[in-house]
């Protein structure tokens, strides 16, 4: 099920601090790292962005809304779940915002507290398998060939 992200709501709660200057950008990587591991649809939303600098970007597998400054992230998701009609139904709407969480009732969405979906990253990136680089052993034969592919350079 894709997901509808309060980013602002959502940057405290993975320990991340919303006076730095970056936080928008500190938090896409566990979006996009999430989006990857579940291979689900991923839209944050950040109000506060100044003139110039508002809009959508598409950040990897990460759609981001930076809301323009004097709007809101909380209306821009509700108009998201109201354009969307019936298609509402099939997204999660991650927020610990209790007027987020209403329009989402009121528009047929799933949602969870942000609380939640922190859980739900940090148990997707540590069940994710790991590389074994260290115990990766190479044959004498593999040895063999790395040589005589460099000796005929």
């Amino acid at each position: 099920m894709p997901f509808l992200i309060d980013g602002h709501n959502l940057i405290p709660k993975l320990g991340l601090r919303l006076d730095t200057p970056n936080d928008e950008l500190e938090l896409i990587p566990f979006l996009q790292e999430f989006a990857r591991l579940k291979r689900q649809q991923v839209e944050v939303y950040f109000d506060g962005a100044p003139i110039g600098q508002a809009g959508t970007r598409k950040l990897g597998t990460v759609r981001a809304h930076f809301v323009r400054l004097g709007q809101s992230a909380d209306n821009a998701i509700r108009l998201r779940l109201k354009k969307m009609e019936k298609e509402a139904k099939n997204w999660t709407v991650v927020s610990s915002d209790r007027e987020v969480q209403s329009a989402a009732r009121f528009f047929h969405a799933q949602f969870i507290s942000s609380e939640e979906f922190v859980k739900m990253i940090r148990l997707a990136v540590n069940s994710a398998p790991k590389a074994d680089l260290d115990n990766k052993k190479i044959s004498p034969n593999e040895v063999d060939e790395w040589l005589r592919i460099f000796r005929e350079k």
